[in-house]
């Protein structure tokens, strides 16, 4: 089975570092794990550009970035994770940032969408704070499913968020264990 794992967070040894730890050391003898992370990497938000993508996606300016071969992971997976942190009760800017890229990505290719929508998904949520932001958010990347998430909150395993030990405790490591096993964990 071929995985794909995607830290969303900007700080490279925070919490959702440790996630993708304990997912990629859990998936590996599984088969092949794909890992990216966004603390590692710049990626451009659209913009300043004159929607070159609109009539070829390779002449998008920032196509080398690493945003496509996101993409181009999650639609070769059979199951991806996105481990995304909450700030303001929303997802971090860096999820919103592979969202609105998502439309070069697809754009005058919508097999590519539908293979995309098709491709198993789910979500881990570090957050303090609700879940109806998130929900509505990820519904974008199931299509009609609906998102299949964990959400960890710091604050109810005795520990403060912006530590990034959240996954010392030994009770938030076995939630991840067991909802990568798990069939369905609905929002």
């Amino acid at each position: 089975m071929k995985s794909c794992v995607i830290s969303f967070s900007g700080r490279k040894e925070g919490t959702c570092s440790a996630i993708a730890r304990i997912l990629t050391g859990a998936l590996s003898g599984r088969g092949g794990v794909k890992y990216f992370d966004f603390s590692a990497f710049r990626v451009t938000p659209c913009g300043q550009c004159g929607y070159e993508c609109f009539q070829e996606r390779t002449r998008c300016p920032y196509f080398g970035d690493p945003v496509f071969s996101i993409y181009d992971a999650i639609v070769g997976s059979d199951l991806s994770y996105f481990i995304v942190p909450n700030y303001c009760d929303y997802p971090c800017a860096n999820f919103f940032i592979f969202n609105e890229r998502s439309q070069c990505f697809f754009q005058h290719h919508p097999e590519l969408l539908e293979r995309y929508e098709r491709a198993a998904k789910k979500f881990i949520v570090v957050s303090n704070t609700g879940r109806d932001n998130f929900t509505t958010a990820f519904q974008y990347h199931t299509g009609d499913a609906p998102p299949e998430a964990l959400f960890l909150s710091a604050r109810s395993f005795g520990r403060v968020s912006i530590a990034g030990d959240l996954m010392g405790a030994p009770e938030a490591r076995e939630a991840v264990l067991r909802f990568i096993d798990a069939q369905e964990v609905h929002l």
